[in-house]
């Protein structure tokens, strides 16, 4: 790789380099090593660590009221492979990586190997300019998918949306009352409607108690106008047919 090479390396992470061989490294695949300790693999084994690290800390930051269950869920969506893959395409990333005689082009490497490189590269970041400048990276790339992350899982757990809402508008906690329930021991389906300050909403069916409780919340939230019809139907992965 030629001093130019390095340039245009360095424009397109936006971060300069104190050690070229380190970004060298990060940017040499497997097939193009001599040995595997040769390769990016090391690095993507930090950055992986780090990415993480540094999404954890935002997300909890940004959210002081999330329980840890809905970070985790939305830790999972942003250091997905997906994203990581897509990040490393979108910026130009997966572009720069040096690859053996195996791959005719970085349009033959698998999503797993796009979101190595993007690892590889905050693990080199770390190593040559430290956290503050591994943050700066990742932030700057995956700012927006932490924020669609998080409005995607907002959005999906409704008991939440209306606990809070209840508690703002009521000073109270909705209640969940089972009204029925269908079905043999290991295939059952739960009838459950929200009850809120003397009021119970249209109740709805799910195949466990917890997902009739987040179906019963989404309905409740429609009565109240909290969301509208086209605001939040129910995804097609909740649907139960064989449920009433």
């Amino acid at each position: 790789m030629t001093e130019i090479d390095i340039a245009k390396c360095e424009d397109v992470i936006g971060y300069h380099f104190s050690n070229a061989d380190i970004l060298r490294l990060s940017l040499t695949h497997a097939s193009a090593a001599d040995t595997r300790i040769a390769s990016n693999e090391r690095l993507e084994f930090l950055g992986d660590a780090v990415l993480a690290m540094v999404i954890c800390q935002e997300i909890y930051d940004r959210n002081p009221h999330l329980p840890e269950g809905e970070m985790t869920k939305i830790k999972s969506m942003v250091v997905s492979r997906a994203t990581c893959a897509r990040r490393a395409t979108e910026t130009g990333l997966i572009d720069l990586l040096v690859l053996g005689k195996g791959f005719a082009t970085v349009a033959d490497l698998p999503t797993s190997l796009a979101a190595a490189v993007f690892e590889a590269i905050i693990g080199a970041v770390y190593i040559d300019g430290g956290l503050d400048a591994a943050r700066a990276f990742i932030l700057g790339r995956m700012d927006e998918d932490i924020e669609a992350a998080t409005v995607s899982e907002h959005q999906r757990n409704y008991k939440s949306l209306l606990q809070k809402y209840a508690q703002r508008h009521y000073n109270a906690a909705p209640l969940y009352d089972l009204l029925d329930e269908k079905g043999p021991e290991h295939a059952k389906c739960f009838e459950i409607a929200v009850r809120l300050s003397g009021h119970q909403y249209p109740s709805a069916w799910g195949n466990s108690k917890k997902q009739a409780e987040q179906k019963a919340a989404l309905a409740a939230l429609r009565k109240l106008g909290v969301l509208a019809e086209a605001e939040a139907e129910i995804p097609a992965d909740d649907a139960n047919p064989d449920c009433p």
